[in-house]
């Protein structure tokens, strides 16, 4: 697909190009030209109002359904909804049944969507089952393409299995993802440990239940040594701690969900089930300490962390309802509303050299990989704007700002209808 990108604002600060605009040829994938009106010369054209492109968007913390529950999503709509969503990216969970946990799990997703245009990049199980007994077969699922291993959404109870893995990784240079909350502190609690949830006589999960996880965790990184991601942060002691590690020289890296980033725990008052996440939502002193953490570089990343829910498993009672949000659609949106574009771009693909993928830059005689979208459009999320198969959306009734067009990736146009 040969294309002119016309009039495109980039977004890129390692381009000469950065904040002009200018058109962008793409030839076979490649960029060929980036320059003033360039002539079509019987080149496609893509002109949209108020266009703006940036290195393709990744996303760290992904759930789809397929295989085993498809009644969520498919793996054919959850990457297209990724692509009209502005990610050309995503770390895929092991969230499928069966759970991703060898390499025929790993080649299944591979082969699947191959042909996306959203690149799926799949996240094998630490252990066995996700139940944090055994290890699971990593090496295999390493030379199958698999980007990292952990646990969705489960810590590690047994500090030996996750030494073990810390270590055992390094031989070919493995990224151990090491989720945070001691499920012996957190017990029974749905929401945040607070005010709110006592009023709404709710089980809380205090605060320590994740902080007390990550100073285990982070002991046994000092130990090991090897790369560890902390996904989806939520207080502002688990900050300060993984600030303490990198300045001691820990290879860790973390990232903080889009929802926890906007959203207090406040938003419980009509116990609606679209608001019960994991890790929960907390109050406003944690969330500004978060958005603190991303301007100084403390967060590495954001994540939509996308978990479609079928709605028999959210339409419950508070307590039995599972965890999880739906975050493609209103990703972009959503953060505008508290962050800076640049802050929003960077923090949307600083996250891939961690995974082991380039960071493309628009440069010429690159590969085509960017994202397109319009940083301006001030729009309200409706059900008419989820294209996801559950609807599962935290963010159903709130005024966003910016949208994302679509992508271009793996020679592949894919633009919003």
């Amino acid at each position: 697909m040969n294309l002119i990108f016309k009039n495109a604002v980039i977004i890129d600060k390692n381009s000469p190009f950065n904040k002009q605009a200018v058109d962008i040829q793409v030839e076979n994938g490649i960029i060929k030209k980036i320059s003033q009106n360039i002539a079509a010369d019987g080149f496609e054209t893509v002109e949209l109002d108020n266009l703006h492109i940036s290195k393709g968007w990744f996303d760290s913390s992904v759930s789809l359904g397929e295989p085993g529950y498809e009644d969520r999503e498919t793996l054919a709509n959850g990457l297209d909804v990724a692509a009209k969503s502005g990610f050309t990216d995503i770390a895929l969970q092991p969230t499928g049944n069966p759970i991703a946990e060898r390499q025929a799990d790993i080649n299944f997703l591979l082969t699947k969507s191959a042909h996306a245009a959203t690149k799926l990049h799949p996240i094998g199980a630490l252990t066995k089952n996700s139940e944090g007994k055994d290890i699971a077969e990593l090496f295999d699922m390493k030379n199958a393409g698999a980007v990292a291993f952990g646990d969705y959404n489960k810590s590690i109870t047994d500090a030996g299995i996750l030494k073990i893995a810390l270590q055992y990784v390094q031989d070919f240079d493995g990224l151990v993802i090491a989720f945070a909350q001691d499920s012996n502190i957190k017990g029974k609690g749905v929401v945040h440990e607070g005010i709110v949830g006592t009023r709404l006589g709710l089980k809380g999960i205090p605060t320590l239940a994740e902080e007390l996880q990550i100073v285990r965790n982070l002991y046994l990184l000092e130990y090991t040594g090897g790369k560890m991601h902390i996904p989806t942060i939520s207080t502002a002691k688990s900050v300060q701690l993984i600030k303490e590690a990198k300045a001691k020289g820990l290879n860790v890296t973390c990232s903080v969900a889009i929802h926890n980033l906007i959203l207090t725990d406040e938003v419980l008052v009509d116990f609606d089930t679209r608001y019960k996440v994991m890790p929960p939502l907390r109050p406003d002193a944690e969330r500004k300490v978060l958005i603190e953490a991303v301007f100084d570089g403390t967060i590495d990343m954001i994540t939509s962390d996308h978990n479609p829910i079928d709605i028999e498993n959210k339409k419950l009672e508070f307590d039995l309802a599972k965890d999880g949000t739906i975050g493609f659609e209103s990703a972009f949106g959503a953060l505008q509303t508290i962050l800076p574009l640049e802050v929003i771009v960077e923090k949307f693909t600083a996250g891939k050299p961690v995974f082991g993928f380039a960071n493309q830059d628009i440069t010429e005689g690159a590969a085509a990989s960017f994202t397109l979208f319009n940083p301006a459009t001030q729009w309200t999320f409706s059900k008419a704007d989820i294209k996801s198969k559950s609807k599962n959306s935290a963010f159903l009734g709130h005024a966003l700002k910016g949208k994302a067009y679509g992508i271009y990736n793996q020679g592949k146009l894919i633009l919003n209808d």
